[in-house]
């Protein structure tokens, strides 16, 4: 699992970024979000990743404290 912190989320448009703790930036579409979670831009987060067709996404996304 990979950390990091939500960069910016548009719920509207369901997609945002996750700035990652190594430094690279990671997309991520709002299916990537665990069930029944609810993040905002800042949160803390932990994901798994997969190469997505623009690059590295962000998945199986749940906040941490």
């Amino acid at each position: 699992m990979e950390l990091g912190k939500v960069k910016f989320y548009n719920k509207g448009k369901k997609f945002g970024f996750i700035a990652g703790n190594n430094g690279i930036d990671y997309f991520f579409h709002e299916t990537g979000i665990s069930t029944d979670v609810n993040i905002v831009d800042g949160d803390k987060v932990e994901f798994k990743t997969v190469e997505g067709d623009r690059g590295p996404k962000a998945i199986e996304i749940s906040p941490i404290d």
